[in-house]
């Protein structure tokens, strides 16, 4: 078994998790409790990911990534990147694909905070960013753990958009999801069960340590 896949695989866990916890937190905020006309129509295209099929997301990324589209285009010339059948492609429609795992829960938890933490914070005089970094953030140690697990172990799990992106370019695009498909494809059952296994044995792990965690935090509360 080639463990490439897999390093490349987590690679692209970690990066996306990053930036979409940077990208989530101030849109879960605006979210959570900002009230304006059009918010469900914002809600909705957040959400587009969960239910549309990822050959749908991966065609349509794979169309506007293309240097022959203005985006993909306007990337290169200004960026130098060509984001079709690259990693850094590849993050961009992680990023995108994953990002409700990412701030529905973050929403969720602050949602789920008393409103006498925001109003005390007022009070003293503090604005609405210090309230969220130095009060809320927090007080939602297990939305914050909730989100990044699920976006990581939803990226891990990619297949669809990684494939219609990146294709299948050993180092660069393969990810593990991907090296199943083809082992399967050369008949190489023993080979894609190793990555099967591997991959269904570290999201357990995950899972496992983030509902742990998740119940220590109820039962202190």
């Amino acid at each position: 078994m080639d463990w490439q896949p897999l390093w490349l695989t987590f690679r692209l866990a970690t990066i996306t998790s990053c930036i979409l916890f940077v990208l989530a937190l101030p849109l879960a905020y605006w979210l959570a409790f900002t009230k304006f006309k059009g918010k469900g129509i914002m809600e909705a295209i957040i959400g587009m990911p969960l239910v549309l099929p990822p050959s749908v997301l991966g065609f349509y990324f794979l169309l506007a990534f293309s240097p022959s589209h203005w985006f993909g285009a306007w990337v290169e010339n200004i960026f130098g990147l060509r984001l079709v059948f690259s990693f850094p492609g590849l993050v961009i429609g992680s990023v995108i694909y994953s990002l409700p795992f990412m701030v529905y829960p973050l929403r969720a938890g602050l949602q789920s905070l008393p409103d006498s933490l925001r109003e005390a914070s007022f009070t003293l005089g503090k604005g609405k960013w210090e309230t969220f970094y130095r009060i809320l953030l927090p007080n939602c140690k297990s939305a914050i753990l909730t989100s990044l697990v699920l976006t990581f172990a939803h990226t891990i799990g990619e297949f669809g958009v990684v494939l219609m992106i990146g294709g299948n370019i050993p180092g660069v695009t393969k990810v593990a999801s991907v090296a199943i498909y083809n082992e399967v494809e050369a008949l190489n059952y023993d080979v894609a069960n190793q990555y099967a296994l591997v991959l269904f044995a570290i999201t357990f792990v995950i899972l496992l340590l983030v509902y742990s965690v998740n119940n220590r935090f109820l039962r202190v509360r």
